[in-house]
C-alpha cells in the first residue's frame, strides 16, 4: 500500500509510520496543515496515495475549553479537506480517527459502549470529534469515498505529550527522581478510562484499512475501564526514589467524565484484533522514555 498519514509527526503518527514500514506498506509522512485546503488538496495530488490515515487532530480535551474556535477548526473543517481531497484523487480508502470522547456522559449500566450508544459530546473536543464523524458518514454517502472510522479511547505509550494525564504523571516522576522533590501535583484521579498501548493502536489501525469494511465504525479500546489512580500509583511504585501524590483542585478540568469502556467486540470479529501489551509493559517503557528525554519533562502541574 501507498498510504499517506496526516499527523505523522505526532505521538500516535510516529508509531503508525514505524509500524507500516515494517509492515511493508510505502509511507508518505504528511505534516501539511489541513486547515490549509488548497495545499493539502495538491499534497495528496502529488503523492497519489491509494490509502490515508488521518490522524492530525487538536487532541487536547482540557486545551478544547480555552479554544474551542480552533479545535473545531482543527477537527472538523481539517477532516472535511483530507475527505474532499480523497475523493478529487481517487483514494481507495481513508481511516479517520474519532474519538471515544463523543459520547460524553454515560450510565455504567451503559458500559461497555459498543458503536451504537448515542453520541452526547460535554467538552469542545467531544463535540469537534463527533462533528467529524458525521462529515465521514457523509462523505460515503453522498460521493461513494470508502471511508472507515474507528472511534478510539485513551491511549498511551513512550512518546506521548506530557499534557496527558499518564505522561505528565511519569514526567514529572522522573524528574523528582532527579531533583530529589517528594511529591507529584495531580488532578482528578477518579475518573476511569479504557487505556491502550499506542503500539496495540497502531496495530489495529492498519488491520482496519486491510480488513474493515466500508462505512463501518470500530471501537479501539482494551475492554477495561481503569481509575487514573491505578495508573499513578503504579508509575510511582516504578520510581527510583519515593514520590507521593498531591491533589491540586487547580488541575481539574471544568467538566469531566467519570467512566468510559468500551468493546472491541466488533474490530475483533472484523480483523482478529485485540490488545496484547500489558499496562505495567506501557507504564514502564513510558518512564524509560522520559529517563531517556530529559529535556521534555513536565512542569510541576499537570493538567
Amino acid at each position: 500500500m501507498r498510504a499517506l498519514v496526516t499527523g505523522a509527526n505526532g505521538f500516535v503518527g510516529t508509531h503508525l509510520v514505524a509500524h507500516l514500514r515494517a509492515a511493508g506498506d510505502e509511507v508518505i509522512e504528511s505534516t501539511v496543515d489541513i486547515t490549509d485546503r488548497d495545499r493539502f488538496a495538491l499534497h495528496v495530488d502529488e503523492h497519489q496515495p491509494t490509502v490515508i490515515y488521518h490522524l492530525a487532530a487538536q487532541a487536547d480535551v482540557g486545551g478544547s475549553w480555552q479554544s474551542p474556535i480552533a479545535t473545531l477548526r482543527v477537527n472538523v473543517e481539517g477532516t472535511v479537506n483530507v475527505l474532499d481531497a480523497a475523493v478529487a484523487q481517487g483514494v481507495q480508502r481513508v481511516l479517520a480517527i474519532t474519538s471515544a470522547d463523543i459520547y460524553g456522559s454515560v450510565n455504567e449500566t451503559d458500559l461497555p459502549l459498543t458503536e451504537d450508544q448515542p453520541v452526547r459530546p460535554m467538552s469542545p473536543y467531544g463535540a469537534s470529534k463527533a462533528s467529524a464523524d458525521i462529515m465521514c458518514v457523509s462523505a460515503g454517502l453522498a460521493h461513494g469515498l470508502d471511508v472507515v472510522r474507528a472511534r478510539s479511547f485513551n491511549h498511551l505509550g513512550p512518546g506521548q505529550n506530557a499534557k496527558f494525564v499518564a505522561s505528565a504523571i511519569a514526567s514529572r516522576v522522573v524528574a523528582n527522581e532527579r531533583s530529589g522533590e517528594g511529591e507529584v501535583r495531580v488532578g482528578n484521579l477518579e475518573a476511569r478510562r479504557d487505556f491502550t498501548d499506542v503500539r496495540d493502536v497502531v496495530r489495529a489501525y492498519r488491520l482496519l484499512v486491510t480488513d474493515g469494511a466500508a462505512g463501518e465504525v470500530y471501537h479501539v479500546c482494551s475492554g477495561r475501564d481503569r481509575p487514573v489512580r491505578e495508573l499513578a500509583e503504579k508509575l510511582i511504585s516504578m520510581a527510583n526514589t519515593p514520590i507521593t501524590l498531591e491533589s491540586d483542585p487547580d488541575l481539574f478540568r471544568p467538566v469531566d467524565l467519570k467512566v468510559l469502556r468500551g468493546d472491541y467486540t466488533k474490530i475483533h470479529a472484523a480483523t482478529g484484533w485485540q490488545p496484547t501489551i500489558d499496562i505495567d509493559k506501557t507504564l514502564s517503557d513510558l518512564l524509560d522514555y522520559w529517563r531517556a528525554h530529559p529535556e521534555g519533562v513536565a512542569s510541576p502541574g499537570i493538567t
